[in-house]
């Protein structure tokens, strides 16, 4: 190996290792590695930030802002709401649901098909008194494999039009993809339905609805005694009786902003203490009002005295404004005058103050404040309300003209009128200019994080290509399988692929894993399309843990997941995918 190589396979195995730990943001990782080797110089000066100008960023970025658009008209809310029913058996409902998020991800970007689709799904649980947990994962796993049916469902669609623009002169089209995809995303969905949320594990969703509905009301939060509460002089053990009543657990006590150590039930409560308590959202307002307690921030000058105040659960997604950072280091209190009454994190207890909690992704967060601010502040930290949209938000009189405005420009750009990125970016124009998407939306609908990972690892590619080392991994493939023939070639590289994407996110898979089935079909001397498509399939098909893809991630919290939950119906799907994909890729393109 030359030297160059040396340095850029001992960069990838540090990127590979520090996106598996997971302590640092993979964008983070991306952009320094990318410095790293600009300084360093395997990365040419010239072309260092040439990924951050490439039409595959460029394509993501609008994509996500076409999709709030459609998302904010109501266009497509009103379909699935449409669909959904909460009489359905649970076998229907999921493939009702499971195939309207197929059939969305392949107009949108599957990330913000879910996030449609989640309070929707939630809330028939909530009417048909069951967990979300079993139908939320097959939700997850069928808006991915909605994605694979077009060029606008997946990033890693959109890189692979990219690169085989690079390797042959023309990229894939619109719906290029759809043959395989459509056919492995009607195999995989009904793989979901018919058998797939069977294998849920039943600790995700064995709790009944007389103890406590879904996992994600259960709330760890801090309520306040104030000078006119009836608690005041009493012992914490004398409230047993009021938080039974309530159906609240008194899990500590905090004073002075510190938790009591030893044994808080012996401790007799003060003016200004604060009760730990474990509890619904519902159970919290109703001991709150029993015991004439106050909520945080209501002692503030400025707070939330006296206003029209609502509860709202917020879901945290990867990438969410908070995730990483506290309550008290956003201000939430101070700038926006919402407090954070609780926090549910499924599967890890904390003994952190709730304000002074290191949001996660996964997490579910129960805000508090004026009923006019919490959606926007939703928004604002980045999350995703598990309530109902509110209708005032919905546009859906300008239904019609994102709809219609979207159809033209994807017919336009499949009938080669126009490029793909000019026709997105004139709906993005036509969105913003009708205000389906506001102004302040526009930038808050692009997944910065994605796009920096991105604009930072394509330059790194290029450079693993430049140096001969995407040759030298596609001549190790090959050497261990090239005797048994393409067919087993082509398997082995999906294999590669969906293994790295399930430990790493797809658009970093997707980079690397491009130029080696380009070059894995130079040495073998036959067509690249089948290579591309394999790898575009298993970039996408993350099923095996919640941090391989964001929309496993997104419904962790909610469904009340365990890491390990994810490979019983992810094992089975994702060998389903490799024995439909194959076939029907070999079949469209051949060798």
């Amino acid at each position: 190996m030359t030297t160059d190589q040396i340095i850029l396979f001992s960069l990838l195995g540090v990127i590979f290792g520090l996106l598996i730990w997971g302590k640092i943001r993979y964008d983070l990782i991306a952009f320094g590695a990318l410095t790293v080797a600009v300084v360093i110089g395997v990365v040419p000066h010239n072309q260092a930030f040439e990924g951050f100008g490439h039409h595959a960023t460029m394509i993501i970025a609008l994509v996500l802002v076409v999709s709030r658009g459609l998302s904010n008209s109501g266009a497509i809310e009103l379909i699935a709401r449409y669909v959904v029913d909460a009489g359905r058996s649970l076998f229907m409902h999921i493939s009702v649901m499971s195939a309207v998020a197929a059939a969305l991800s392949a107009l949108m970007n599957n990330v913000a098909a879910l996030a449609l689709l989640m309070p929707i799904d939630m809330q028939a649980a909530s009417k048909a008194k069951r967990s979300p947990a079993l139908s939320l994962m097959p939700l997850s796993f069928a808006s991915i494999l909605g994605g694979l049916i077009t060029l606008i469902g997946t990033p890693p669609n959109i890189i692979i039009a990219s690169f085989r623009e690079q390797a042959m002169g023309e990229p894939f089209g619109m719906f290029d993809f759809t043959p395989v995809g459509l056919v492995t995303a009607l195999v995989g969905v009904a793989f979901i339905a018919l058998v797939g949320w069977r294998l849920i594990p039943v600790s995700s969703s064995a709790r009944s609805a007389a103890e406590t509905l879904f996992q994600i009301q259960e709330y760890v939060a801090e309520v306040r005694v104030g000078e006119n509460s009836s608690v005041v002089g009493q012992l914490v053990k004398d409230l047993d009786a009021s938080a039974e009543e309530a159906d609240v657990v008194i899990v500590g006590l905090v004073r002075n902003g510190k938790r009591v150590p030893g044994r808080a039930r012996r401790q007799q409560i003060r003016q200004g203490d604060l009760l730990v308590i474990e509890a619904n959202a519902d159970s919290i307002d109703a001991f709150v009002g029993a015991l004439k307690l106050e909520y945080q921030g209501s002692e503030n000058h400025g707070g939330i005295v006296g206003e029209d105040l609502s509860l709202i659960e917020v879901v945290v997604p990867e990438n969410a404004r908070i995730e990483g950072r506290t309550a008290l280091s956003v201000k939430l209190m101070y700038r926006h005058g919402v407090t954070l009454l609780g926090v549910s994190r499924q599967g890890k207890a904390f003994r952190d103050r709730v304000r002074k909690l290191t949001i996660k992704a996964g997490d579910v967060l129960l805000l508090l404040g004026p009923s006019e601010r919490l959606n926007d502040v939703a928004i604002w930290l980045g999350g995703l309300p598990l309530q109902a949209r509110d209708l005032q938000v919905v546009q859906r009189n300008k239904a019609w003209i994102a709809v219609t405005s979207f159809a033209l420009a994807i017919s336009a750009a499949t009938a080669g009128i126009i490029h793909l990125p000019e026709a997105l970016a004139l709906v993005c124009i036509i969105m913003v200019g009708f205000n389906i998407v506001p102004l302040r939306e526009i930038y808050t609908s692009i997944e910065w994080p994605v796009i920096v990972l991105l604009g930072s690892m394509i330059p790194i590619g290029k450079a693993l290509e430049a140096s001969g080392g995407t040759a030298l991994i596609a001549s190790e493939i090959v050497n261990v399988s090239a005797q048994y023939g393409p067919y087993v070639v082509l398997t082995l590289l999906m294999i590669v692929t969906m293994t790295l994407s399930d430990v790493l996110n797809n658009t970093a898979t997707t980079v690397i894993a491009a130029p080696i089935a380009i070059d894995i079909a130079h040495r073998l001397g036959v067509n690249p399309d089948p290579f591309l498509m394999a790898v575009a399939v298993a970039a996408s098909c993350a099923f095996l843990t919640p941090i391989g893809h964001k929309n496993n991630t997104l419904i962790m919290g909610p469904g009340g997941y365990r890491f390990g939950d994810y490979w019983r119906m992810g094992i089975p799907l994702e060998i389903i995918v490799i024995m439909v994909s194959i076939p029907m890729i070999i079949l469209v393109w051949p060798f």
